[in-house]
């Protein structure tokens, strides 16, 4: 349980991490995109290798497609909102001309870090034990959303210490929802704990999808398929050496 809570913690530290270096630092936009395909790819394994992964039985089958199409239908829902209000910039260091958009961008970040969060917890129940892979893939994809969206907060005004309080309290949302799902979902059955990783899972494909690839490819251009389909393969990788 107590473990569910720190590795949440510890995902959502790298926004912090990446909030900093975006203040102190001048990253280029190129270097931003690839750590950003890096972690899609990254993400995209996790989604595939160890939240769909293989279940126990037919039926397991059936809760993981369904799921993963919820996953996918409630994100899109949630993205569109979002973008209604300006907060599909949340993942631009461009400057945003919309009004409240910082506060899109705010919300828009905790729309997708809630459920990457759980998911650690989830990934707790259904291993027994913390999966590196998730850990990794949230952490990774975390630092260049930080980086770029503190860009642009810079842009709109915001100071450092509304910034880094911003990333502060998504950090600990994280840890909360990795907590949070660890606990609501630990007396569950394996069939809806499949459910569960499922819905997970499709929420993710379609995050990277729509927000992270895009911005990769504008910032990095073409190679960044190459560093995304590196990062697939590092999670393939991992995959089979914490197991």
């Amino acid at each position: 349980m107590l473990q569910a809570l720190f590795w949440g913690g510890l995902a959502g530290l790298a926004l912090i991490i990446g909030a900093v270096f975006a203040l102190l630092f001048s990253i280029p936009r190129k270097l931003t995109g690839y750590i950003m395909a890096f972690g899609t790819g990254i993400l995209i394994g996790a989604a595939a290798f160890e939240l769909l992964g293989k279940v126990n039985d037919d039926k397991g089958y059936v809760y993981v497609i369904l799921g993963f199409i919820i996953g996918a239908t409630v994100f899109t829902i949630s993205e569109y909102y979002i973008s209604k209000k300006g907060g599909h910039h949340r993942k631009r260091s461009k400057e945003n001309k919309q009004n409240n958009s910082g506060k899109a961008i705010f919300i828009g970040t905790i729309i997708d870090a809630i459920p990457e969060s759980m998911i650690i917890g989830v990934g707790i129940l259904k291993e027994h034990t913390v999966s590196w892979v998730i850990v990794l893939a949230i952490f990774i994809s975390n630092f260049p959303e930080a980086l770029s969206s503190t860009v642009g907060l810079k842009k709109e005004g915001y100071s450092k210490k509304k910034i880094i309080t911003m990333w502060s309290i998504v950090m600990l949302l994280s840890s909360l929802s990795s907590f949070s799902g660890y606990v609501i979902f630990k007396e569950l059955s394996e069939q809806y704990v499949a459910f569960i990783s499922g819905i997970a899972a499709g929420g993710i494909i379609t995050m990277v999808s729509s927000t992270m690839l895009p911005e990769a490819y504008e910032e990095g251009g073409p190679i960044v398929g190459f560093v995304s389909a590196l990062g697939l393969l590092c999670s393939y990788v991992l995959s089979f050496i914490v197991h």
